[in-house]
């Protein structure tokens, strides 16, 4: 027999369901309250964002720190790059992460306060600046007719767009020169890849490295120093290159393969240092044998010392 419900009923049993089970939105937000607490209150500052502002402009401000004052965008210039490569190495640790991009981001503030007090912009206009730029150059997804479309595409199109808006001259790449000479000749590439100047696939990368090789041990011959660096250059190029089409950073790679010479260096010296000798007193063949055990080491094939 089958048992009569009115509407009442059932939405009140549908709340119950609804209530013994946890919403996952709510238990994300209960985390996230426990990830924001706000630390030391102080009369006068705010939590979150505009907390941030208001922490800047009470040092800034007459009753605030002398050498915070001091500051201008000239002097600022060092630290905003210290603290984008501070986020870059933080990245595989979490922890490390949150609290330098709070660095980070410390100084985009501290870079619209000063901009604010000439009168110019404020943090507000960056945000809106950044959003309005973000929806015209995504329209996709943002646009009255959405979308699907591969990564490819998005790139060419970004590009496109850029140039139909005359953001830059059209034989400018918009590839900042200051960047990291790995990464700016990745990023260089990419774009140029964007405009379909690329090889199909790694396999004409790899030929190309081959014949820029041939080039450098043509220029090692003629003793020329120029041409010796300009074929060399030619032949990192093109490693970054390959490095791209196989989805890595050659950036990236370079600094693991730094962080691992500093590892099995690091073995050489402690152990030359363990036995009262010099680096210089070993020869090459001996500094060779520690710097093998320090990869057997780190292969598991002997305990590290």
């Amino acid at each position: 027999m089958t048992v009569a419900r009115d509407d009442a009923d059932e939405n009140t049993a549908s709340a119950e369901v609804r209530a013994a089970k946890p919403n996952p939105s709510d238990v994300a937000a209960a985390a996230a309250a426990g990830r924001h607490a706000a630390g030391p209150q102080v009369e006068g500052l705010r939590d979150g964002l505009p907390g941030l502002r208001d922490l800047v402009d009470r040092l800034l401000s007459e009753r605030g720190c002398a050498w915070d004052r001091a500051q201008t965008l000239e002097t600022l210039r060092p630290y905003l790059l210290e603290e984008a490569h501070e986020v870059l190495e933080a990245m595989h640790d979490p922890e490390r992460h949150v609290g330098e991009l709070g660095d980070l981001l410390f100084q985009i503030v501290f870079h619209a306060a000063l901009r604010e007090r000439e009168g110019v912009f404020d943090l507000d206009d960056v945000i809106a600046g950044i959003r309005a730029k973000m929806i015209v150059r995504h329209p996709h997804v943002f646009g009255p007719n959405p979308e699907s479309l591969s990564s490819e595409e998005i790139a060419r199109r970004w590009e496109l767009g850029k140039r139909a808006r005359n953001e830059r001259a059209p034989e400018d790449l918009g590839v900042p020169a200051s960047l990291p000479s790995l990464h700016r000749a990745a990023r260089l590439q990419e774009k140029a890849a964007a405009h379909g100047f690329d090889w199909p696939d790694v396999g004409g990368a790899l030929a190309k490295l081959d014949e820029e090789l041939g080039e450098f041990t043509e220029a090692r011959a003629s003793g020329d120093q120029q041409a010796i660096a300009d074929e060399l250059g030619d032949v990192l190029f093109v490693l970054v290159r390959i490095a791209g089409k196989l989805g890595l950073d050659a950036e990236a790679a370079l600094a693991r393969t730094n962080a691992k010479f500093e590892r099995r260096f690091g073995h050489v010296l402690r152990r030359l240092g363990a036995q009262g000798l010099e680096p210089s007193s070993v020869g090459l063949e001996g500094l060779d044998a520690l710097w093998n055990e320090a990869k057997r080491a780190e292969r598991g094939n002997l305990p590290p010392t």
